[in-house]
C-alpha cells in the first residue's frame, strides 16, 4: 500500500496542457546545441515514450522516472524516486545560472513539487510529459513559468 501511494505521487496524478508547444525546430536545435553526445542519445532513445504513472521503462515513463534514469545514465547521480523527494536534494540556482543537466521542479497541483524536467539550454529542457510523453519543451510556456518552483544541480 505504501509503495502504490509513492508511485501515485512520483509525478503527481494531475494531467496538465501547455497552452502552446515548443516548435519541432526550436526544440531541435536546442538538441544539436547539446555539449554531452550521451544526454542527446539517451534524449534521442526516449523520445515519444508514453507516459505512464510509476512507470520505469519504455512501455511507459513518468517524470521523476525519466529524471532518475537520465542522471544515474548519464551523470552517474543516484536520485530518489518521487519528484518532490528530488526535489530536496538539489542546490537551488537562479534560471540564469542552469546548466545542462540541472533539473527544474514544478507545482501543477498546488504547494508540492509534482514534476520534474531535466535543463537543456537556452529555454529549453526535456520532461515526460503527462499527455506528450517524453518531450522537449520551452520553458517560456505560460504554464510552465507559473507553475516553476526552483532548479540546480544534485547536491554532491
Amino acid at each position: 500500500m505504501a509503495f502504490a501511494a509513492c508511485l501515485l505521487t512520483a509525478c503527481g496524478s494531475r494531467k496538465y496542457s501547455p497552452n502552446k508547444v515548443a516548435s519541432a525546430s526550436a526544440s531541435a536545435d536546442a538538441m544539436a546545441a547539446l555539449s554531452s553526445k550521451a544526454l542527446y542519445n539517451f534524449i534521442t532513445d526516449w523520445a515519444g515514450v508514453q507516459y505512464r504513472l510509476g512507470g520505469l521503462d519504455k512501455r511507459g515513463i513518468d517524470c521523476s522516472g525519466f529524471a532518475l534514469l537520465l542522471e544515474k545514465k548519464i551523470y552517474g547521480v543516484d536520485l530518489p524516486r518521487r519528484s518532490r523527494d528530488q526535489a530536496e536534494v538539489i542546490e537551488k540556482k537562479a534560471m540564469g545560472q542552469l546548466k545542462e543537466g540541472d533539473l527544474i521542479f514544478f507545482s501543477f497541483g498546488g504547494r508540492e513539487v509534482d514534476h520534474v524536467g531535466i535543463y537543456l539550454n537556452g529555454d529549453y529542457f526535456v520532461h515526460a510529459s503527462p499527455t506528450r510523453g517524453v518531450v522537449v519543451d520551452n520553458l517560456t510556456i505560460g504554464a510552465y513559468q507559473k507553475a516553476l518552483v526552483k532548479a540546480g544541480p544534485v547536491n554532491n
